[in-house]
């Protein structure tokens, strides 16, 4: 190892094993738990044989479509002449390394759903004793999936860095691996989208037939479709989160490493060694997050948090909340040490300026803290818009609607604030270390910056992700308790954390997407690295970095870039409302052709609605998803590499703000309906509660913002990533075909 701080290759490696260990840990406390009654344990099968049974025919269809994808990518990259002897992609060592992120990616959705379905059980049994233990249980099985996602995605990306001689030449090696995040995004986009559909077109059915139709309530077992519902909180919000956050710390990881690679080779001379530091920083940072991440789940004690009946009439779930907030803040605050750690000890060798480089990455800690703040503000039942939402419901579903869509057009605002904030700080901070040069006017420095404060941002993914989880569990061991006719003393509590996990996943879904476009912007630039390398002059180098919008190809490809951000996001709303007319004509069949079921003399055919949701998800996600990895190749391809820039640029906006109108407009949505539920909406002094009319607005409501939060919204934060992934594995091709 000749190279200044090889050594610290190290670090990911162990931060995976303490993950992969810790999470062992975590699993076994929690399986050790108790697995309540009989009746408990019979829904809790129910709904591992309907998600295990999705999964297996999801991710054989997943496959296929990867393996047809990586033959493609061979045979494209094989075909080609040497572009430029700066453009190192190998066709053997990006399509291998696609089908490892694939493969990684699927592990990371499959672990999430298989360790969900077995802590649901023991959350709905701990609820029977206390909500502090129900907390802790729930939160420590969502952890496991986070650690577990985080562990294959930090020992993916660092072994097949090395596997392609990260160590030998660690200035190409980056360029090489780009397969890997191109591999996590076509599997989560493809696991997201599918779980979405099943989840959403399960709930929408349960919910317009049973609540609204028949006026039962929620996951009452006599509806049809609730174990479909509660299968699809797995398939979606488990398995389709965990392969989201994988491959945003895996594409996240690999852009940093690029423009790394492209800081570090700028820096050397001919009496000097080459700092791979500026490359392994990235993985080193989100190794310190591991321990970060590790002690805030374990700050987090049962013994904080009262039961219901000594709340003295306040909500149960807001000292649950507090805790799950007291272990992010602590995870936050370790990871803020790590990062300032991180860039010492990798980056001071090279420059006295490394100090900008650990503010850049503090920033990028703080955009996390704005953007947890940001989605409490406009999805908890504590704050003005979900209450306004509710006291639309008053006067009928068309206001409940319209208020809702007002309040999901406001909330771009301050999150789009905080992205602006970051990057121009971040890249302020960067630009004046003065490093690395500059392409024009944009400075190397400044982007690496930027890359930096991603990664600072992405260090708590850990905890982030464990909170994520959490939603799901609690919404499970809810049906489980409904199902079972436990005592209503029980459902206060599920229902007090189900409402806390609505609002976790909300805040995962903004920084999902707070992430999503920090990466963005670097994997922006690590494409712009790549094409500027294969040209011919400095000059025509330079003017890959000045996109510019007025040349009508650039223009033209933005439009694309936009329209396919609506046009994804039209499909996959579609697609859950076919599947949701299959599902509802089936439940209200059932219904009549068995009038045993309303009186309990009969039991519903779960299955069947099960089918159908398989069926649908399975034959809906293909066509969008494709469109998805179709549309940058056909741009680069016709209008050229420059053009694939402009639609990057103009996708990802676009695409940011449908995904802040969604995710929070639609958790919105489904919090006021819950504001409803627990009584907090009053009219003349008098409580609408569970069947008044206003709740039944609140759940047309709560039915529209269903795919937008949990289907379209979340998907598009892989779509922007994966616009970028694809690009930057065709580039060689752009550049052969337009130079």
């Amino acid at each position: 190892m000749t190279n200044l701080n090889a050594y610290w290759i190290a670090v990911p490696l162990i931060a995976g094993v303490i993950a992969i260990l810790f999470a062992a840990y975590l699993g076994r406390w929690v399986l050790s738990q108790d697995t309540g009654t009989k009746d408990m344990q019979r829904i809790s099968n129910f709904i591992l044989e309907g998600a295990q049974a999705f999964l297996r025919r999801q991710y054989q269809t997943i496959a296929l479509l990867a393996i047809v994808v990586a033959v493609i990518i061979y045979a494209v990259l094989s075909f080609l002449p040497t572009v430029s002897s700066s453009i190192h992609a190998q066709p053997w060592q990006t399509a291998l390394a696609f089908l490892i992120g694939a493969a990684c990616s699927s592990l990371a959705g499959y672990i999430g759903m298989l360790v969900a379905v077995r802590s649901n059980i023991r959350v709905a049994s701990a609820a029977t004793k206390s909500l502090g233990k129900a907390m802790v249980v729930g939160l420590r099985g969502g952890a496991v999936t986070g650690f577990l996602v985080i562990a294959l995605s930090l020992l993916g990306v660092t072994l097949v860095y090395m596997l392609f001689g990260g160590m030998q030449n660690p200035q190409n090696a980056p360029t090489l691996i780009v397969g890997f995040a191109f591999g996590a995004s076509f599997v989560a986009l493809f696991a997201q989208l599918g779980g979405g559909i099943y989840t959403k077109a399960a709930d929408v059915g349960a919910d317009l037939v049973g609540k609204v139709e028949a006026g039962i309530p929620e996951d009452d077992p006599r509806n049809p479709a609730v174990i479909a519902d509660l299968v699809g909180d797995n398939v979606g919000d488990c398995a389709g989160r965990g392969a989201d956050l994988f491959e945003s710390t895996a594409a996240e990881n690999i852009g940093a490493m690029i423009l790394g690679a492209s800081v570090a080779a700028s820096l050397v001379s001919s009496s000097s060694k080459l700092n791979v530091g500026w490359v392994l920083l990235p993985l080193v940072a989100v190794g310190f997050g591991v321990v970060a991440s590790l002690i805030g789940v374990l700050m987090v004690r049962s013994g904080s948090v009262k039961n219901p009946d000594q709340m003295q009439g306040k909500d149960p779930g807001i000292a649950a909340m507090n805790q799950l907030n007291m272990g992010f803040y602590v995870s936050a605050a370790i990871s803020a040490i790590g990062i300032v750690a991180a860039t010492y000890f990798l980056l001071h060798a090279s420059t006295t300026e490394w100090w900008r480089f650990a503010a850049a990455g503090l920033i990028g800690v703080a955009n996390t803290f704005a953007f947890v703040f940001i989605t409490q503000y406009y999805t908890s039942g504590s704050w003005r818009p979900v209450r306004e939402i509710a006291d639309s419901a008053v006067t009928g579903a068309a206001t409940t609607v319209i208020t809702g869509l007002a309040i999901g057009f406001e909330n771009t605002g301050l999150p789009s604030l905080a992205i602006a904030i970051s990057l121009g700080a971040s890249y302020a901070l960067g630009a004046a270390a003065n490093i690395g040069g500059s392409h024009g006017v944009i400075s190397t420095g400044g982007i690496y910056a930027t890359a930096v404060a991603t990664i600072g941002m992405l260090m708590t993914v850990g905890y982030i992700l464990a909170m994520d989880s959490f939603g799901p569990i609690t919404d499970n061991a809810g049906g489980i308790v409904e199902m079972s006719n436990s005592p209503e003393s029980v459902r206060v509590i599920t229902d007090a954390l189900d409402s806390v996990g609505n609002t976790t996943k909300a805040l995962t879904k903004g920084y999902g997407i707070g992430s999503a476009a920090l990466a963005a912007f670097l994997l922006i630039g690590a494409y712009l690295d790549v094409v500027a390398s294969g040209q011919s002059t400095a000059a025509a180098a330079n003017a890959v970095y000045s996109i510019n919008l007025a040349n009508p190809p650039i223009f033209i490809a933005g439009i694309i870039g936009a329209m396919l951000i609506f046009v994804f996001s039209s499909m996959a709303m579609r697609a859950v409302g076919r599947a949701a007319q299959g599902m509802i004509q089936e439940v209200r069949r059932q219904f009549k052709a068995k009038p045993g079921i309303m009186k309990g003399t009969e039991d519903p055919d779960y299955k069947s609605c099960v089918d159908i949701s398989m069926r649908s998800a399975l034959q809906q996600m293909v066509v969008p998803g494709l469109l998805v990895v179709a549309t940058p190749i056909l741009v680069g391809v016709v209008l050229g590499p420059e053009a694939a820039g402009g639609m990057l640029i103009v996708g990802t906006i676009a695409g940011i703000m449908m995904a802040l109108v969604m995710n929070n407009g639609g958790g919105a949505w489904d919090n006021a309906k819950k504001y409803i539920e627990a009584g907090n909406l009053k009219i003349d002094g008098v409580v609408q509660k569970k069947g008044s009319p206003a709740h039944a607005a609140a759940v047309v409501g709560d039915t529209i913002g269903d795919p937008f939060k949990d289907t379209a919204g979340p998907s598009l934060h892989i779509v922007i990533k994966l616009l970028n992934t694809i690009t930057l594995v065709m580039a060689p091709l752009f550049i052969y075909l337009h130079h």
